[in-house]
């Protein structure tokens, strides 16, 4: 295993919160830190860009509270997700505020580039890269990603095609470093699993909507709660890039989930819907397949409670 020295000692489950397009907010990061998992968001969530700012003080702010008032429980270390592509405009500005509030854990998405690293690298933090395929790894490591979070099959939102098992399998023959599995775990015998398959860390996205604390619409939590992997579509109609949504909400469209047409991925736009008129992720639902394990809308806290107990009872039953 290869924990960063960053997070050893501050996690009560080895889980990252995956950052939600919309979703995720200070509510729901804070409240994923003080349970004891990295919380996340995108910063395109903090809008206008101004607010960005404000997001990280107050996080900052009542994560150090909960610590001085928690000695023996701190609270886990939280990060910001940049998308790394040439439609985000917000990019350097983004990156800057991080540096700024130096932030813990910086995850980059949709591109890979060297002045990004360097500007997290040049305060100590660490720097996450999401990829889909071994290539696409290597080639964030060359930039000079710290860790890697295989996107596996299964995965919410925009999510690759590889098995996890064959995925950490041929990542784990050349890197060495912080690993983390992203797709279809909700439950705590799932964050075992990544681990014995050779991860660090579980990636964790799709669970969390279905919190009291997410910003998603009340309808799409329960969603979460109704549905089951068999009622994901994976298409890149939405964004230009390949992903896994709820077929309700593409039906609720008025679209036929089976017969989507393809998107060009050179026109993506995050939010936009692509090609359609309804937005990718506020009317057209991302969601990982593994949803059978929602059973309710819940406090973050109680999620993360149940987690921690699934897994130390994987743990004793395979001992």
């Amino acid at each position: 295993m290869a924990l960063p020295e960053l997070l050893q000692g501050k996690l009560s489950l080895p889980v990252v919160g995956a950052p939600l397009f919309i979703i995720s907010n200070p509510d729901l990061v804070i409240a994923q830190c003080k349970a004891g998992i990295v919380g996340s968001f995108p910063s395109l969530n903090a809008r206008p860009a101004e607010m960005l700012d404000e997001w990280l003080a107050r996080i900052k702010d009542e994560l150090d509270a909960h610590n001085q008032a928690n000695p023996d429980t701190p609270a886990a270390p939280f990060a910001v997700n940049q998308i790394v592509h040439n439609s985000n405009d917000r990019l350097m500005h983004d990156v800057e505020l991080c540096v700024k509030h130096k932030v813990p854990i910086v995850i980059t998405s949709l591109g890979a580039r060297k002045e990004v690293f360097d500007a997290i690298h040049s305060y100590g933090g660490l720097c996450f890269h999401d990829v889909i395929n071994s290539r696409f790894a290597h080639k964030a490591i060359e930039k000079g990603a710290d860790g890697l979070i295989c996107v596996a099959a299964g995965a919410g939102g925009h999510a690759g095609t590889l098995s996890p098992m064959a995925f950490i399998q041929e990542v784990r023959e050349w890197f060495d470093g912080p690993v983390l599995l992203s797709g279809a775990m909700s439950t705590g015998d799932g964050v075992l699993a990544a681990q014995a398959m050779g991860a660090d860390l579980a990636y964790i996205g799709s669970a969390f909507i279905a919190t009291e604390e997410a910003n998603a619409d009340p309808a799409y939590k329960q969603a979460l709660v109704d549905y089951t992997a068999s009622d994901i579509v994976y298409s890149s109609l939405f964004t230009g890039v390949h992903g896994n949504y709820l077929r309700p909400s593409i039906e609720a469209a008025g679209m036929d989930p089976d017969n989507l047409p393809e998107s060009d991925p050179s026109k993506m736009n995050f939010g936009s819907g692509g090609s359609t008129k309804s937005k990718a992720w506020k009317d057209i639902w991302g969601c990982g397949q593994g949803i059978n394990a929602i059973k309710a809308v819940v406090p973050t806290a109680e999620l993360v409670s149940r987690m921690k107990k699934e897994y130390e009872l994987a743990r004793q039953r395979i001992l």
